[in-house]
């Protein structure tokens, strides 16, 4: 089996024995969390430099994996985090009322199906609440959200393909290193920062691979 993962550690959750060797029937890409949850918070620290506590909408279902990697990371930037937990959709509804309350100034999307299979919803709270928001998945600053970091997810299921491709030709999963990402998209909307009243930094704005007008 080759699988495509982004809220888990398939070692911890013993999917496979290590990433060089799986060892068993299961291998495929899955995401280095831990780096990339403090380069999200530093990614919205650079768009919001007075941002001192972070709102962040997990879904529990997910684990704790990527929450743990979070806390770590804002630890390490001086962030305060308000953590928000979302099972459902009005959760998420409720969870940007109460940012919108408590005057927290960010808030990041962690991975799950329910955020990434609702973008439109989580941009327009975000915007309506004008809290800046970074998410994993690129569509939500797409439907209008300030900004996305996170992996290429056609590239994702390309390189996923290209593993399955040598199982079904006779090579075992136990045999088959698991993978990361490699390609990472860096997504930022002007409209969302004026909508919100804030302007996007430069450094942002060259770094970016989209930038929505």
């Amino acid at each position: 089996m080759v699988a495509v993962d982004l809220e888990s550690d398939p070692v911890a959750s013993g999917l496979v024995a290590s990433l060089a060797r799986p060892g068993g029937n299961v291998t495929g890409v899955f995401l280095d969390f831990p780096d990339f949850s403090a380069k999200c918070l530093q990614l919205l620290i650079e768009a919001v430099p007075a941002l001192a506590e972070v709102g962040v909408l997990w879904d529990p279902t997910t684990g704790q994996l990527q929450l743990n990697a979070v806390q770590s990371a804002a630890k390490s930037l001086g962030v305060g985090l308000h953590v928000f937990e979302a099972r459902r959709l009005a959760d998420i509804a409720e969870a940007f009322y109460t940012l919108d309350r408590s005057r927290t100034q960010g808030a990041l999307i962690l991975s799950s199906p329910l955020f990434g299979g609702n973008p439109q919803v989580v941009a327009d709270l975000a915007t309506r609440k004008g809290v800046p928001t970074i998410s994993l998945f690129p569509d939500v600053a797409r439907e209008g959200g300030l900004l996305a970091y996170g992996p290429d997810i056609q590239d994702l299921y390309r390189q996923a393909a290209g593993m399955a491709r040598k199982v079904l030709n006779g090579t075992k999963p136990a045999e088959m290193p698991a993978e990361r990402p490699t390609r990472f998209q860096l997504v930022a909307t002007l409209k969302a920062a004026k909508a919100i009243g804030i302007e996007l930094p430069t450094s942002i704005l060259l770094r970016a691979d989209e930038v929505i007008e």
